[in-house]
């Protein structure tokens, strides 16, 4: 069968790559994907994910068996349900569904009325109404934009000014857009965050290993909020009645909650956790595979991925299987001065071979020329699997030590909580 994925970053990289490998996937189509995504075969389609008419044309003509959805506002603005308006499956929840990520306010809503564990919270569109809440509230104390923000719409604000300036920049400055015109401004909640993973159809779930993304730019979890800079999985340190705990207080009510509110769940839930004195609490939830966490999880699956699929989207059960040795970790490579304004075109090393993967984010090809540029904020991955976090950190940074990596630059401490 021929498969169509949607998105253009590492994420989707390793989504198409792991359907590639499944024995009845004649082609993975990525749509519009990136130049370094043909290193491993898949084939690229200048569609843009904003347009849903021509990729439907697509998948009608090419004979496309489902279409797997990578990214967070291509979800928001409903391509599930334009699919599946013309009778094509698409993996992906529709519009309503992914509302728990597209509005920060409606998944706190909904955690509150089915007694999901989260932080205390209010939402404001009105700033003087924001600072009043901060002032009396204190800090430290997190605001988010209700709405997308690339992972980059939350500050976590060690004092009430740097809170009060965010809610500014937020809902008078604009700086969001539409995503910033209302703020979800939450108590601080102290702990360690992992992330869990779920392939879900209706009431059906089946969990992922655990996760552990790194957000912030620099080593030490300092700088700014990134879409994420490098993770591990699974988290050896956490237990697994934290796992079970996450799954029966958190996972299983908001499912049931989606069905009741009329909004089934079909697709990828990303719970982003936080393991607190009084057990785990819910961040936030993602309506989608996350990244980099994707890239570290897919390759730990065992079962033939594209079939795993193709019997949730039929409601078959399937059969998820998973290696339990060892642990899997990436580094993100990035452009100096990503998650602000960056400069492309700069030389990648060549893709790695053996048990090292390349995971391309953003990089294009010298024109006539099979030599690859740097054409985004994150650049490119290096992931492997080895028996300990530390032996497959030092199979990374000894890798990327030998890499000419001018202009660009990543965290040196990607696992450091698992030591």
């Amino acid at each position: 069968m021929k498969l169509l994925v949607v998105g253009s970053g590492g994420r989707e990289h390793a989504i198409a790559k792991k359907l590639l490998e499944s024995k009845d996937v004649e082609k993975v189509f990525v749509a519009p994907g990136n130049d370094g995504m043909t290193l491993d075969g898949l084939e690229l389609v200048n569609i843009s994910i904003s347009e849903h008419s021509k990729l439907i044309d697509f998948a009608k003509v090419n004979n496309i068996a489902w279409t797997f959805i990578g990214p967070d506002d291509a979800l928001a603005a409903g391509i599930v349900d334009d699919f599946n308006q013309v009778g094509l499956k698409a993996f992906g929840p529709t519009k309503a569904a992914a509302e728990l990520e597209w509005s920060k306010d409606f998944a706190k809503e909904i955690m509150v009325k089915y007694d999901v564990p989260t932080a205390a919270y209010g939402t404001f569109s009105d700033f003087e109404e924001a600072k009043a809440y901060i002032e009396e509230k204190g800090a430290p104390i997190v605001v988010k934009a209700d709405g997308l923000a690339l992972g980059k719409g939350v500050v976590v604000a060690e004092t009430v000014e740097q809170a009060v300036e965010a809610a500014h920049e937020m809902l008078l400055d604009n700086k969001f857009g539409d995503s910033g015109a209302r703020v979800v401004i939450e108590e601080f909640l102290d702990g360690e965050e992992f992330s869990l993973f779920a392939f879900v159809n209706g009431d059906k779930f089946y969990i992922m290993p655990t996760a552990q993304d790194h957000k912030r730019a620099y080593d030490g979890d300092k700088g700014p909020n990134t879409g994420g800079m490098g993770a591990y999985a699974p988290v050896p340190h956490l237990p697994e009645s934290v796992v079970d705990t996450a799954v029966d207080t958190i996972v299983k009510p908001v499912l049931e909650g989606m069905i009741q509110e009329g909004c089934p769940y079909l697709g990828i839930l990303y719970a982003g956790l936080i393991l607190t004195a009084d057990g785990p609490k819910v961040i936030e939830f993602n309506a989608r595979f996350g990244d980099p966490e994707t890239q570290i999880i897919l390759p730990r699956l065992t079962s033939d991925f594209a079939q795993n699929i193709t019997d949730i989207l039929d409601s078959k059960e399937p059969n998820i299987t998973w290696t339990d040795k060892g642990v899997t970790l990436g580094v993100v490579v990035a452009s100096n001065g990503y998650p602000l304004d960056y400069e492309k075109g700069k030389p990648l090393p060549e893709k790695t071979a053996g048990d090292i993967i390349t995971y391309y984010a953003g990089a294009k090809f010298v024109e006539n020329s099979r030599a690859l540029l740097s054409n985004g904020g994150r650049v490119y991955m290096l992931v492997t699997t080895a028996d300990t976090v530390s032996a497959a950190q030092e199979k990374i940074y000894d890798q990327l030590k030998r890499q000419d990596t001018t202009g660009l630059f990543y965290r040196h401490d990607i696992g450091g909580k698992a030591l």
